[in-house]
């Protein structure tokens, strides 16, 4: 009885701070990304080479400094060193799983060159509309437009992020690939990276409110599969890559890349 008199009050406080964190965390990033948004927009003025890769170095620094505050709350731990032997290549597509709506902020955070698809509403909003039209992001108003923005950007070096599922991973079943980033990797005859995120716990995944505090410390991590040529017909090569992340994913059994 004694001990749990004393520790009481000690777990009470800790989910206190934990909660406290936690929702400083997200609204310190709503508040980070409407700055930035407020503060590109007179930056659009700029050539349009310059105003790009500034934007793109802007974002990447904001981000990695946000993660590196959130490690600092001791409720979060990153590694993503995998990710740096990837800076310097050109003309690549980055293909993740997307198990949490920070997978974006942990990818971009270690890469200095990557194009983001935005979809047509997010890009109109105050809060993401300046940033992301300086550093040059896709938005998503047509199918159409979006392969052939995308295909530019690829064959001008830009690493391209997608999603092959096209929404957030409902915990480790992946949903079926779609076609586009196949098509988009053939069209620029681009290779294809697999990433895979490993979280701890479900946070900010589809289907879970925000205000459902996830269990902490949560741990991501990130490793690279794979590297997949665009060869043959799009719906073979997008079935090979599906049943490869499977594998990698729904399995647990991470393979070294090759």
């Amino acid at each position: 009885m004694t001990m749990t008199k004393q520790r009481g009050p000690l777990a009470w406080l800790k989910g206190l701070y934990e909660y406290l964190a936690y929702y400083l965390g997200l609204s310190s990033f709503a508040l980070m990304c409407l700055f930035w948004s407020i503060a590109a927009w007179p930056l659009l003025l700029l050539p349009k080479r310059l105003g790009v890769k500034l934007g793109r170095r802007i974002i990447m620094r904001g981000f990695a400094v946000y993660l590196w505050l959130l490690e600092l709350s001791g409720i979060f731990k990153f590694d993503l060193q995998a990710l740096d032997v990837l800076r310097h290549d050109r003309s690549l597509i980055i293909a993740p799983n997307h198990p949490s709506l920070i997978d974006v902020v942990m990818i971009v955070s270690r890469l200095p060159n990557v194009v983001c698809i935005i979809k047509a509403a997010l890009s109109e909003m105050l809060i993401y509309g300046g940033s992301a039209r300086l550093a040059g992001y896709i938005r998503g108003v047509s199918q159409t437009g979006l392969i052939t923005d995308a295909v530019q950007e690829i064959q001008s070096g830009s690493q391209l992020l997608v999603f092959p599922e096209g929404t957030r991973t409902q915990g480790e079943i992946l949903h079926p690939f779609k076609g586009g980033f196949a098509l988009i990797a053939k069209k620029s005859n681009a290779p294809v990276q697999t990433v895979f995120i490993d979280i701890n716990h479900p946070f900010l995944c589809k289907e879970r409110p925000l205000w459902v505090k996830p269990e902490f410390p949560l741990h991501f991590s990130i490793r690279l599969g794979r590297r997949f040529m665009p060869d043959g017909e799009i719906k073979y090569c997008v079935a090979e890559m599906e049943d490869y992340c499977r594998s990698q994913v729904e399995n647990g059994k991470p393979e070294e890349a090759r």
